[in-house]
């Protein structure tokens, strides 16, 4: 999608990725979906089904992309009950343009060791 000199795009990929925090795999996918937009780094959405899911909760935060919609974001708890805010994102109902991402986690790499292809990010 190009709308005021932005573009956004959704497409499969194949690459291996994987993220780490505090040492614990909480991702890793060989199915993730790439995000590629003006003025951003690619992003590496991966589907839940790759995702330990039960090291995540549902934050409260919600923020608004007009190129790709509403998204939630998550949360990483430790084995002791510590938490990490927002270390996830994901977008449930995406706009159209970029469909494939729905229901994918993306992490930040600021929060959570990812690598691709094992190159860390």
């Amino acid at each position: 999608m190009v709308r005021a000199g932005h573009t956004v795009k959704a497409v499969a990929g194949a690459q291996h990725v994987r993220v780490e925090i505090d040492g614990r795999v909480v991702a890793e996918s060989r199915r993730p979906v790439l995000v590629h937009e003006t003025g951003m780094p690619v992003r590496y959405y991966l589907p839940p089904e790759d995702v330990a899911l039960d090291a995540l909760q549902p934050a409260d935060t919600r923020t608004h992309c007009p190129f790709k919609g509403d998204a939630s974001y998550w949360s990483y708890r430790d084995g002791a009950g510590r938490v990490t805010e927002d270390v996830a994102w994901a977008y449930p109902e995406p706009l159209a343009e970029v469909a494939l991402i729905k229901g994918h986690l993306c992490f930040y790499d600021t929060k959570a060791a990812v690598s691709v292809d094992g190159q860390a990010l």
